[in-house]
């Protein structure tokens, strides 16, 4: 009897005819790669989509050639976040920050988890932004770079430059938006940049600079939509 996983489908990219490549980040946190024999035809492409969780079984016959993928859908089904192109832009956001985050033969313990949650929220809650935010926080945790704002609630800044809270503002502070990682406010424009800034220098810093690579398009993207959003009256 071959074995079920499930896992999330992080890449996929066509190689031959109907034939995909795929890279799934597994429940245990791996990465596993291998071929999908039809996996772009009609039948079957609704199933091996980026962002997709799956049921899969991999079988590799040969040493000599990748594993191939047998998969159907399972939970969380992300139906309410391919018809909302604002939580759709979200989904790929996180993907394409987790393709960043993790390699092949790396192990990053409680990423699947995270991510699972982090779906099935944007897909259930309309106030969701919060969250998503938490998650960047968490996945800096994950990876190694934690700042620790819950044990630092009574400082009011963050040193861009040093990467530690402060409770007097120097050159390199931004305000740190504790509020919204309690999910207990409405949001600001302010507050929302903040995070991204705060993200993206703990996460360019320490992650990407050594490998030469930059923000992925999808992330900034994201960001843009955010702000956008939250510049319009009434929103978030």
């Amino acid at each position: 009897m071959i074995k079920k996983e499930e896992g999330i489908i992080i890449f996929s990219k066509k190689i031959k005819d109907n034939d995909l490549f795929i890279r799934v980040l597994s429940s245990d946190d791996k990465i596993i790669s291998g071929i999908v024999y039809g996996g772009n035809s009609s039948k079957k492409k609704l199933i091996y989509q980026i962002g997709y969780f799956i049921e899969y079984s991999v079988l590799q016959k040969n040493i000599n050639i990748p594993p191939t993928f047998t998969a159907n859908l399972s939970k969380p089904f992300i139906g309410p976040i391919i018809y909302d192109k604002f939580k759709s832009y979200a989904l790929l956001c996180i993907i394409s920050i987790v393709n960043l985050s993790i390699f092949e033969g790396q192990k990053i313990y409680g990423l699947y988890k995270s991510i699972n949650r982090i779906v099935e929220i944007i897909a259930l809650k309309k106030n969701w932004i919060s969250f998503f935010c938490e998650w960047l926080f968490q996945l800096l945790q994950m990876i190694g770079y934690q700042i620790d704002y819950q044990n630092n609630s009574n400082c009011e800044y963050f040193n861009l430059s040093s990467q530690k809270f402060e409770n007097i503002y120097t050159k390199n502070s931004i305000n740190f938006p504790h509020k919204v990682l309690k999910h207990t406010s409405k949001m600001t424009f302010e507050e929302i940049k903040a995070v991204f800034i705060i993200f993206e220098s703990i996460y360019t810093k320490n992650h990407l600079e050594d490998m030469n690579y930059k923000m992925p398009i999808n992330f900034i993207n994201f960001k843009i939509s955010v702000l956008n959003q939250l510049k319009k009256p009434n929103n978030v």
